[in-house]
């Protein structure tokens, strides 16, 4: 065979198929963020209309849903106190925000707890603690220091009003109403007062309709809830307080409690399970048979 046959055969199986020393290796695709599917649908149902719309725009002023979905668990201390002769509500609250379950201890005595496990209300007798029903107020604060996150969620209708003055500001006003089947009170509605420059809430009224207050249909009188301060934690501004009032001829009646909102944090490491009704706890449930 020729010398320069062979010197040619010697190079070629010199190459072989083996990457260069600098060659990269290869990548594996980037995963998907936590949550896309359930924000992608959120985006898309906040963007059907106007009303909607603002909504989505205060969610986003209040650091998005990106943050309040990867933040993990809240933690706060809500302090609600009345005015006139109703029943304090004091608990330290810890609430999975992404799977609608919450955990409360109650201030004066932490072994007394309550919550909601995603489907049932729970107390640790079974009964209700400190006068307060488990069912009702296990998402009652979760509720309030939620908004306006917890609008992105499904079965929830939204009606631009016209804009009207508060406090000496003119807000955008957008009605919330749910639908049928959605939580335990339907009947329920909120009408937010979006600050026109800023995007975010600053105030609310509202009904409650809970069945377990009124079994046969009906409501409280609206209220006014004003937010008397803010914070910021972890990129999400939540509200730090609320002055609640009574809502009659069109304008803020009696002043009828004083909510704190203390000691946020956010706890993306909390166990699934501590969310999971504890041995020996019981299942609550005051709401009007079917």
């Amino acid at each position: 065979m020729p010398i320069l046959l062979l010197l040619a055969l010697f190079l070629l199986a010199g190459c072989g198929t083996d990457p260069a020393p600098d060659a990269e290796p290869l990548q594996e695709p980037p995963a998907a963020a936590p949550y896309t599917d359930r924000i992608t649908a959120a985006y898309e149902r906040l963007e059907s209309d106007s009303a909607a719309r603002q909504v989505l725009r205060a969610i986003e002023a209040h650091g998005g849903l990106e943050a309040w979905y990867g933040n993990g668990p809240l933690y706060y201390h809500f302090n609600y106190q009345p005015l006139d002769d109703g029943s304090p509500r004091n608990t330290f609250v810890y609430n999975d925000y992404v799977n609608s379950r919450t955990v409360h201890h109650l201030a004066s005595d932490t072994t007394q707890r309550f919550g909601f496990d995603g489907q049932e209300a729970w107390s640790t007798t079974g009964d209700r603690v400190a006068g307060m029903s488990p069912r009702f107020w296990s998402l009652t604060p979760y509720y309030f220091v939620g908004l306006p996150f917890v609008l992105a969620d499904e079965g929830i209708g939204f009606e631009s009003l016209p804009a009207r003055e508060l406090d000496g500001t003119v807000y955008d006003l957008v009605k919330v109403t749910f639908a049928d089947g959605t939580g335990d009170a339907p009947d329920d509605y909120y009408i937010l007062y979006l600050h026109p420059e800023t995007g975010q809430l600053d105030a609310l009224r509202y009904i409650v309709s809970y069945p377990g207050y009124f079994p046969d249909g009906g409501h409280n009188p609206e209220k006014l809830m004003r937010i008397t301060g803010k914070t910021k934690v972890d990129g999400i501004t939540l509200p730090t307080g609320y002055d609640t009032y009574w809502w009659a001829d069109d304008q803020a009646g009696d002043h009828i409690t004083v909510i704190e909102v203390t000691d946020y944090a956010f706890l993306p490491s909390l166990e699934a399970d501590f969310f999971a009704m504890p041995d020996g706890g019981r299942v609550f449930n005051d709401l009007p048979k079917q």
